[in-house]
């Protein structure tokens, strides 16, 4: 089992996704949330629209590095209802202080939340 815990504070994980023509790798660093059990959120504020979402739909395998620790995963598009406001939540008060009962960002709002469970 992935124990996240001790990772969940760092600033920044970094994806990889497998190019969905090239077949090469692309990495990017982006902002996770993570709240319990080993699946980590991240927000595309590109929507559907973005590179590494469009990547993650061909080729859903990716590779996860938070700091010194890397992992394997399955990224999905986060759909159930619950499970969106959860990612949001996380998200918006981590990395901009939001708090219950205070309206979220635009981003917040309206980015794409997606999902890595990670192996």
């Amino acid at each position: 089992m992935v124990d996240l815990a001790p990772l969940a504070p760092r600033s920044f994980c970094y994806v990889t996704t497998t190019g969905r023509r090239s077949g090469n790798p692309h990495e990017i660093e982006i902002w996770f949330g993570w709240s319990d059990g080993a699946t980590i959120y991240l927000m595309a504020g590109g929507g559907h629209t973005a590179d590494w979402v469009r990547n993650m739909k061909v080729n859903p395998s990716v590779s996860v590095r938070i700091a010194d620790q890397s992992f394997t995963g399955i990224a999905r598009i986060v759909t159930e209802e619950t499970e969106d406001a959860l990612a949001r939540r996380l998200l918006a008060a981590k990395y901009q202080g939001w708090k219950e009962g205070a309206e979220m960002s635009g981003w917040a709002r309206t980015a794409l939340p997606t999902a890595i469970d990670l192996a």
